[in-house]
């Protein structure tokens, strides 16, 4: 028999789920808040888990994390109001399969919810978001907050809730969109952007709504505007910090009613249009500088995903590097100075600069050439005058890298070698790494030697020694 578990505080709305679910044929169990799950005991035996994301007593995602640690097959879905959705989403974030919005105004769907996660006799694998994103050419590569960021997405794709982008230029919003759009039930309908700070008000405002004929000077026919024409798919709003004051309190009001009415028009038009906005600006930092709505912005962010810059994740341009350096132009070889020097450039274009980067690199090599540091734009080589100890890490493990290509063709037997001066070698690289590492730690201690030692497990000699001796 399924085991069926319901935490929700609504009695009328737990009676509900519980007939609804018995009808079923499952055995259901209704508590009421965190003291009566705490009296539960083993909570292994519960096939699913519907918690309530608030509770009289109890935050639910604490629930929720006992459930994830002594039922982790169990798969949980949370229920909530639409003022608490961003507690949904970082219930979803903490192991929550799927959330619903209260009040139910679909049982179908409900049940469908439930079937779904049943079905499964261990939970569903997450790597259909990493599929979906390659097939799209987004190059996510081993970083973890790119992986989070990128699941999230996929798991909220569903649902019909505003999404807020924020990220750098060149990170991939309008990307991290096509892939929301792609992943949701909505990918039949248009995905339609517009940049909010590329057309004037009067424009901006005519490409969103729409207008009448004769409404203004050029408005020679009827226009279909964006909204409408996006009823069925998403529509993706770019730069949406530079709509301006009259172009916002519109904007508003279509995300307040989900109306809107053409420029000289009189009748009220609805849409169910999906919105996803995008800002390279801080939207919080704005409203307090006056130059957005607070309420504006509320109805926005029901959702935040904030992509991280590349900077950040560092780790990943050498396989971002091969990734488009074969889509660009397969002939060309990258060498390890090259490629050393690129992660140790900060990207302040992020991907598309990168992008760009290796597109200017093919296009100014022959076939089959190699990439030295000569053929980089001066910007990259003129940054490496002085690193930090994050970019001496990296020099080290570039190092580290080529050294080990040479153990692995020695010990395969394809390279001639001397093996007193191999060894040498490799005491070096091995005082070399001792000395990235004590120098990485003192800077996360602010240079305190005693605290660096005891994170380490060495002594302050130890220190000295391999600081001294390199």
């Amino acid at each position: 028999m399924t085991h069926l578990l319901i935490v929700e505080d609504e009695i009328e709305l737990a009676r509900f789920l519980t007939r609804l679910f018995s009808l079923k044929g499952f055995s259901v169990s209704h508590l009421k808040n965190g003291a009566e799950f705490d009296q539960l005991g083993d909570v292994s035996k519960f096939d699913l888990a519907f918690l309530d994301v608030r509770l009289p007593d109890r935050n639910g995602l604490d629930v929720l994390q006992v459930m994830k640690t002594k039922a982790p097959n169990c798969p949980c879905i949370v229920m909530t109001g639409y003022s608490t959705v961003k507690l949904a989403v970082d219930a979803i974030r903490f192991g929550a399969v799927d959330f619903i919005e209260k009040p139910f105004e679909d049982i179908g769907e409900l049940e469908q919810i439930a079937d779904r996660y049943l079905q499964f006799t261990e939970l569903p694998s997450t790597s259909e978001y990493s599929q979906l994103a390659d097939n799209l050419g987004i190059y996510l590569g081993q970083s973890e907050d790119m992986h989070d960021l990128y699941q999230l997405a996929y798991k909220i794709a569903n649902k019909q809730v505003n999404i807020l982008i924020e990220g750098e230029t060149g990170t991939g919003k309008e990307m991290l969109t096509k892939f929301i759009h792609t992943a949701s039930h909505r990918t039949a309908g248009p995905l339609i952007g517009v940049n909010c700070g590329a057309l004037s008000e009067t424009l901006l405002e005519s490409e969103l709504f729409g207008h009448s004929k004769g409404s203004f000077t050029g408005a020679v026919a009827d226009r279909v505007g964006y909204f409408e024409a996006a009823s069925s798919g998403t529509l993706f709003l770019d730069e949406i910090a530079e709509a301006s004051p009259s172009t916002q309190v519109k904007l508003l009001r279509v995300l307040e009613t989900g109306e809107f009415t053409k420029i000289g028009g009189t009748r009220a038009q609805k849409t169910e249009a999906r919105v996803i906005s995008a800002s390279h600006a801080n939207l919080e930092e704005a409203v307090k500088k006056g130059t957005f709505r607070e309420d504006l912005l509320y109805r926005l962010d029901i959702v935040k995903l904030v992509i991280p810059p590349l900077r950040e994740r560092k780790e990943d341009i050498p396989y971002l590097v091969e990734r488009l350096r074969k889509q660009i132009d397969e002939t060309i070889v990258i060498s390890d100075e090259a490629l050393a020097i690129m992660q140790h450039y900060d990207w302040p274009g992020n991907m598309r600069e990168l992008a760009n980067t290796i597109r200017h690199m093919g296009a100014i090599s022959s076939e089959g050439s190699i990439i030295t540091a000569t053929h980089l734009p001066a910007k990259l080589t003129s940054s490496q005058i002085s690193l930090s100890p994050e970019q001496q890490s990296l020099e080290f493990i570039d190092e580290w890298r080529i050294f080990s290509k040479k153990v692995t063709h020695v010990c395969k037997g394809k390279t001639e070698f001397e093996l007193e001066e191999l060894l040498a070698n490799m005491r070096t690289m091995e005082k070399k790494l001792a000395k990235t590492i004590i120098e990485n730690t003192l800077t996360e201690t602010i240079g305190n030697r005693k605290k660096a030692a005891k994170k380490l497990g060495i002594t302050d000699r130890k220190i000295r020694y391999y600081l001294n001796e390199v």
